[in-house]
């Protein structure tokens, strides 16, 4: 899909990596919204949300993002430990390639 925007529109200053972050944001909503509508919506007979209805999505949304958060860190740890032992590695072979 290509949105074309009028001149002028202020989006000159945008560069490819926010626009990647902004679609992967909408994928991520896009892909919560779809979830937690087809696990708790189910009755169409009326324009209103039931109370359990409203509840399910209320804790579909926040185990949704807890789990998203816990995923977050465990990776941010990872790449920390993987920065650690790459930065040990790289002194250790500088070590053993000094004495020329």
């Amino acid at each position: 899909m290509n949105v074309t925007l009028p001149p002028g529109a202020g989006l000159e200053n945008v560069d490819s990596e926010q626009v990647k972050t902004f679609k992967d944001f909408l994928i991520s909503y896009n892909k919560l919204a779809e979830l937690c509508f087809t696990d708790c919506v189910s009755d169409f007979t009326s324009r209103n949300i039931k109370g359990n209805e409203d509840r399910c999505a209320l804790n579909c949304l926040e185990k949704f993002l807890k789990v998203n958060q816990r995923i977050s860190q465990r990776f941010q740890e990872f790449q920390m430990l993987a920065n650690e032992n790459a930065l040990a590695a790289a002194q250790k072979l500088g070590q053993t390639q000094s004495p020329t």
